[in-house]
């Protein structure tokens, strides 16, 4: 599935957002392990991530019907959007809860960062199909 793309106006990309990934290839092919991006107010960190190249799964299409684009908000909780009772129940489904689990999906840019953001080596989408 694809994420369908924000239709809310986004603010110039000037919020500093850092993505850790602990598995770099298997999200972008390549060996570089964090990302300092720039984002902008009302982005999702997932349109954010996906924008540029850092291919976090999201089964739902980012709307918040499951919990594969769980992710660990390490810095600059007060920097996103708060959840809602929604994404607390999608994320209650994900492996490895912790108290900064978050969906992607769903944390919004509000902030002026900077943001951290780790996304586990088994955050994958269980039912995706490998190409033949």
């Amino acid at each position: 599935m694809h994420m369908k793309h924000s239709d809310e106006d986004h603010g110039p990309p000037v919020v500093p957002v850092k993505f850790i990934l602990e598995d770099p290839e298997g999200l972008t092919d390549t060996e570089r392990a964090e990302w300092d991006l720039m984002g902008g107010e009302k982005e999702s960190l997932l349109e954010l991530a996906v924008e540029n190249g850092i291919n976090i799964e999201h089964a739902c299409g980012g709307v918040c019907a499951c919990s594969t684009c769980h992710v660990y908000v390490e810095d600059g909780m007060d920097e996103i959007s708060e959840s809602d009772e929604d994404e607390e129940d999608r994320v209650e489904e994900a492996p490895g809860l912790q108290m900064n689990s978050r969906l992607a999906c769903q944390c919004k840019i509000q902030g002026k960062g900077p943001i951290v953001v780790r996304v586990p080596a088994w955050n994958r989408n269980a039912v995706k199909e490998v190409p033949h």
